[in-house]
């Protein structure tokens, strides 16, 4: 049972780590750089604005852009910060996204 506990604890532990702070995040990434502090004022028109966007295709793009399979002009920048971007916490982010006006 004590095996049990220690396993349940140390799941736990992981996934509050594993999921931080969209909004810290955002910062951190250097999302704000190019789409705004609130997301919805981005640097360039050709830029998106990702406050409001839906999450599951917010998440979708950004794994897309990751991995290579969308590829085009407005994806370079987001290439060089992608690669240091986990899963979990693409859907954070694309969760943060979602509720923002």
């Amino acid at each position: 049972m004590k095996p049990m506990f220690v396993l349940a604890a140390a799941a736990v532990a992981f996934s509050g780590s594993a999921l931080a702070d969209g909004a810290k995040l955002y910062a951190e990434k250097t999302c704000v750089a190019c789409h705004g502090k609130s997301a919805n004022k981005p640097l360039m028109p050709n830029y998106p604005k990702l406050a409001g966007q839906n999450a599951a295709y917010a998440e979708q793009q950004m794994k897309d852009i990751k991995s290579g399979a969308r590829n085009n002009g407005n994806t370079a920048a987001m290439k060089g910060v992608m690669h240091l971007v986990s899963d979990a916490e693409i859907k954070e982010l694309a969760n943060y996204l979602s509720k923002l006006k």
